[in-house]
């Protein structure tokens, strides 16, 4: 897709995520990688300057935290030169626009148990050198330890019924301390009984026993059904005392 005159690009009001102004507004990240895309996705031309800036589409069908960033949500705290965690990363999809927001500064670890998805997510990697894929179960952080830093921000999204549980123990193993976390829950893999809200009420108490408070809570209708991303601080200050950095 050339973009020409036709296109603007806008800054979001997240650093590193940008909407292009055209026939159709668009959400899109910097390419990285010009020329290369990941999924299909469309890709946009724009001459600033002397300087031909390519960007890519971001699907909000394809990617919850797209859908996230649509829904109006407050933070995503990911912007150039974070390092993310990133638990169940499956072919790369979303992680190569995190990639692009965390900039050639930034790092994303991503997570895939699926050795299926895995090898797509090591072709993205491939390219995307401040990709770091690890091909482990989430579940047992230790057999990555040795691969991980320490973290601002855990993203998860691995639909599975202890995922409070998995975050957890990442967050103790890699979070910093005041770090965050982005959670997307869907319903029906923790109990495909039970009401989405009262799912997610049950979620986020687990959350609060490990010391991960969430903040804000934001369902991602209309791009999917029955799941909600939760968005926290991991283990705040006490109260009284100022956040260590004001995100």
């Amino acid at each position: 897709m050339k973009g020409g005159q036709k296109v603007f690009i806008e800054p979001h009001r997240f650093e590193g995520v940008f909407i292009a102004r055209g026939k159709e507004d668009a959400l899109v990240t910097l390419n990285l990688v010009p020329g290369e895309d990941v999924y299909g996705e469309k890709k946009i031309a724009v001459q600033e300057g002397e300087q031909k800036l390519e960007y890519r589409a971001w699907n909000p069908f394809r990617s919850k935290l797209a859908a996230a960033i649509l829904g109006g949500i407050d933070k995503i705290h990911m912007k150039p030169g974070s390092k993310v965690l990133y638990l169940g990363a499956a072919s790369g999809t979303t992680v190569s626009h995190v990639a692009d927001i965390v900039g050639q500064e930034g790092l994303v670890y991503a997570v895939e148990f699926s050795h299926r998805s895995g090898r797509d997510l090591i072709n993205v990697a491939k390219k995307r050198t401040n990709i770091i894929p690890i091909i482990e179960d989430a579940r047992h952080p230790h057999k990555y330890r040795m691969l991980v830093g320490m973290v601002d921000t855990i993203f998860a999204d691995v639909a599975q019924p202890d995922q409070a549980r998995i975050v957890a123990i990442n967050a103790h193993n890699f979070l910093k301390n005041q770090g965050h976390f982005v959670i997307s829950i869907k319903a029906n893999c923790i109990d495909s009984t039970a009401q989405p809200e009262a799912v997610f009420a049950g979620e986020v108490k687990k959350l609060r026993a490990e010391q991960l408070k969430p903040e804000e809570q934001l369902t991602l209708e209309p791009y999917e059904r029955d799941h909600a991303v939760v968005v926290g601080i991991y283990r705040p200050p006490p109260k009284g005392m100022k956040k260590e950095e004001d995100d």
